[in-house]
């Protein structure tokens, strides 16, 4: 889990904290720690699409 949180940019000291927790992966999903690691852009930049952007490509406003 450390690892993973340093390659998403995380801090080495937050991530040693944050990856050294007991919870498991599904109860770390709607936390904090997620939400600081992962965001809509760096989905974005990885090639994931969004339902927001795929909405507004059918339906433009």
């Amino acid at each position: 889990k450390v690892a993973n949180l340093i390659k998403c940019g995380i801090g080495k000291y937050k991530a040693c904290e944050w990856g050294n927790t007991r919870k498991g992966y599904w109860r770390i999903a709607d936390s904090p720690i997620l939400k600081v690691a992962i965001n809509n852009d760096s989905l974005r930049k990885a090639g994931y699409y969004t339902l927001m952007g795929s909405y507004l490509e059918w339906y433009p406003k």
